[in-house]
């Protein structure tokens, strides 16, 4: 699909007047347009370096795989943001593996991670930039770990659940058992047992294929 490089650069990537007509021109020559559907891996299980990921349309999901292999799920990204730890290969200080697919179907644009650090050791403030935005998103990282290690269960499901409604609107979530425990990087049988006792407390309603929250001021109350 082609597309206006300077416009898309100039909206997005605050470096752009900060670079020289070849630095502007390589850049462009970089990068490249993509379509996922729905819950296609765009970085991660090939175990090649993406580069950098800037969101035209859908959700991407950004999360991290046990040892056991079950998922975790660290941040999302909507239309304009930009993934860099999907170009960790171009940040040596990211020693994690992310995994990250596309949650619906998704356009992207990916800036090829050799351009991308040539462009940083020769221009400081696409390296700010990288640095900056890797920084944002990293405090998402520490935000979902400190999740996972220091809050009860029922806590992180009622921020999970609020989080969810704040996405979609409405009352109800369209996800299944089994895709909240995934998102949670939990078994499903613990996500289980906790929406039936969330639900015997009358704060959701537990449907086939779906949540729907009924108490919501209670169940901000559990997520403190």
């Amino acid at each position: 699909m082609p597309f206006n490089c300077a416009d898309l650069f100039s909206r997005y990537f605050p470096f752009w007047d900060k670079l020289s007509e070849e630095e502007k021109k390589a850049l462009c020559l970089q990068t490249s347009f993509a379509e996922y559907d729905k819950g296609e891996n765009i970085h991660g299980n090939t175990g090649n370096c993406t580069g950098a990921i800037l969101v035209k349309s859908g959700i991407l999901r950004a999360y991290m795989l046990s040892e056991e292999g079950k998922e975790i799920t660290l941040y999302r990204l909507y239309p304009g943001d930009i993934c860099m730890l999907s170009a960790s290969c171009v940040m040596q200080s990211i020693t994690f593996d992310v995994f990250v697919d596309a949650e619906v179907k998704s356009e992207v644009y990916i800036i090829n991670s050799g351009g991308f650090a040539m462009l940083m050791e020769e221009n400081v403030y696409v390296e700010n930039f990288a640095l900056k935005t890797a920084t944002e998103r990293f405090s998402e990282v520490m935000w979902a770990m400190q999740q996972i290690l220091f809050m009860s269960f029922d806590r992180r499901l009622a921020v999970f659940l609020l989080d969810e409604l704040a996405k979609e609107g409405g009352d109800s979530i369209k996800l299944t058992q089994e895709q909240i425990a995934k998102y949670m990087g939990s078994a499903r049988e613990v996500v289980s047992r906790m929406l039936k006792y969330f639900s015997t407390e009358g704060l959701v309603e537990v449907a086939r294929g779906g949540v729907r929250v009924l108490d919501k001021p209670r169940l901000k109350k559990i997520a403190g």
